[in-house]
């Protein structure tokens, strides 16, 4: 009878155990694939730490390179007397923030600035007068206020004639009327230039 009993392998175990001495495939499989997400954690956090450090750099070095405003010259010739009509002439109103004003008898220059905040008024030919477009000042042909919140007449740019009968202009020198403070410069030598 020990003939008729043949010794038949045993089932494996469930789950895939496999007997001592083997690893199962299955087990060796997901170590590689552990291995493999450890491996791109692993990059995909040093990617994370260069590029920090690489932004950092480059704004590191941005900062030597100042963002900067370039304003045009205080300083500039703008013609001869005899180059303005009579009236108000707009054309150095966008490189040069002035106005040209040629009465009868003198020419002088109203820096394009509003006394309320700073706006600069737009030139209304066909009402004559300078009219912000923020809060509605108006100042007239001469710079004057007359409507609205600004305080006082917009400011006049030094101008005077060079050797050649040039017409300089100087924004950095500005002559102003407030009357409230009693101050009147719109009459002193370089507020406007006799022509």
């Amino acid at each position: 009878m020990s003939e008729q009993t043949e010794q038949k392998p045993a089932p494996p175990a469930p789950g895939g155990a496999a007997t001592a001495g083997q690893k199962p495939a299955t087990k060796q499989g997901e170590a590689e694939d552990t291995a493999q997400v450890l491996l791109m954690r692993r990059r995909l956090v040093w990617a994370s730490v260069w590029g920090y450090l690489g932004v950092n750099f480059l704004m590191f070095l941005r900062f030597f390179f100042p963002r900067a405003l370039f304003e045009p010259k205080a300083v500039f010739s703008i013609g001869y007397p005899s180059d303005f009509n009579l009236g108000v002439d707009t054309r150095y109103q966008q490189s040069h923030r002035i106005w040209v004003v040629r009465d009868p008898g003198r020419l002088f220059v109203i820096f394009a600035k509003c006394t309320h905040l700073g706006c600069t008024p737009d030139w209304k030919e066909s009402e004559r007068k300078f009219k912000c477009p923020c809060h509605g000042s108006g100042f007239d042909s001469e710079g004057i206020n007359f409507e609205g919140p600004a305080p006082r007449p917009m400011d006049r740019a030094h101008v005077e004639l060079d050797a050649t009968g040039q017409i300089i202009v100087d924004t950095s020198r500005l002559y102003i009327r407030d009357p409230i403070m009693g101050r009147d410069e719109f009459d002193n030598p370089g507020a406007y230039v006799v022509v």
